[in-house]
Order: C-alpha cells, then structure tokens, then sequence
C-alpha cells in the first residue's frame, strides 16, 4: 500500500498550550520522508528555527502515518502533562521521560541537548501533552498525532551564564515509530557517535516509519 502523502498545514494543539496558560496558533510546514511502512512529519520545529525562551516554550508538533489499523498502532487519546495535569479527565495519561507506552507505544523521540535522564539517547515520547488520531481512511492506514510543549527550563538546552554565554544552543529532533512498545533509552549500538534508526534495529527493534532529523537552535534568551 502506498502511505498518503501530508500535504496540509496544522494548527497546533490549544489544548497542551491551555495546560501551560497560553492560547494560539501556528500554521506549520512539514517535514517529512518517504517510509515503506510508515511516514513521519515534523511540523514544528523547523530546520534552521531559533525557537523558545529561556530554553523553554518551544513545541514539537508531529504526526506518524501507519500503514496498520488504530488497534496495531496501540494508539490511544491523551491530554497530559507535569504536575496537576497528570492523569486527570478528560483523557488521562502519565507524563515523563521514556517511551509513551500507554498512548502512543511505538514512538521515538530525542533530542540531542537533553540534560536529563540518559541524555541524548533519553527517549521522550511520554513527555508528550496530546496524541490524537486525526486519520483514519482506511482500514489499513492510521495518522497519530503528537504534540509537545516544552515547560521546563535547562532540561533540553543549557541556560545562559559564564559557563554558557552563547544566545542559543543546537540540537537536533530525531522521530520515528517502532512495532510494538519502543525502548526507554536509544543506545549507540554501532558506536558511530549518532542515535538512530540503526542503533534501534540493531537494538533489536523493527523501524516501522521513516525516520526523520531537524536541526534547530534552543533560545536561551528572555
């Protein structure tokens, strides 16, 4: 089956802006590859984007297009995040560093700045505000959105002292999808310095959407 292209813009999730204060929205451009059993967009952040403040407030906005009925994707629906919003009605989830394995499984997010956990390998697909599926053409083909707002400052970029003078610093978004539940953490299994798809096959897990990179700086001004 042929996975049906993205085309259209979005607008992000309200909702996980709501859970921080904040309303509006942003119309994105995707970016996104071929895969021949899945296909992944990353609408926000942009190659090349300056985004946040205070090395926080930026969004990871994306969709996973599956070629698999919403059962096979272990997808469900989810409004979450730190504190108090954890799991509270209306659509309860856990929130935290690690694979989503109760709303969205297969899913592999990292950053290369990330200053928690196992650091650039660190898994943060549960850190995730929303997932929604916002397709459903077929019984074959299923679209799972994901949308992330960053709230906690330093924990993805450093913050701006003697140590740090720069404006912003770089990082890197790599996604993609795995069949069944994905790994915690990606490890360099073939020690060529790079997280990625082949460190996950290698890890014994069967990439199932075609993964995707973004290089973007982290604002770490006011």
């Amino acid at each position: 089956m042929k996975v049906k292209p993205l085309k259209r813009p979005i607008l992000l999730g309200l909702a996980s802006l709501a859970l921080v204060g904040a309303g509006g929205a942003v119309v994105a451009s995707a970016e996104s590859g071929p895969g021949s059993d899945g296909d992944v967009t990353v609408w926000v952040p942009r190659s090349g984007d300056v985004a946040g403040v205070e090395t926080r407030g930026f969004v990871v906005d994306l969709s996973v297009r599956i070629n698999g009925n919403l059962a096979q994707t272990g997808s469900s629906l989810e409004l979450t995040g730190p504190g108090a919003h954890q799991n509270t009605a209306p659509l309860p989830g856990t929130f935290g560093i690690g694979a989503n394995a109760d709303h969205f499984p297969g899913l592999v997010v990292t950053l290369s700045s990330t200053k928690i956990g196992a650091g650039a390998g660190q898994n943060l697909a549960n850190e995730f505000n929303i997932t929604g599926i916002t397709d459903r053409p077929s019984s074959d083909e299923t679209e799972v959105w994901a949308t992330w707002i960053i709230g906690a400052k330093g924990a993805f970029a450093a913050l701006r002292d003697a140590a740090h003078p720069e404006a912003t610093e770089r990082s890197t978004l790599f996604v993609t999808a795995v069949r069944g539940t994905a790994p915690n953490v990606v490890t360099d299994e073939n020690g060529d310095g790079r997280l990625d798809e082949k460190d996950l096959e290698a890890m014994g897990y069967d990439v199932i959407a075609s993964p995707r990179k973004v290089s973007f700086q982290i604002n770490r001004q006011p």
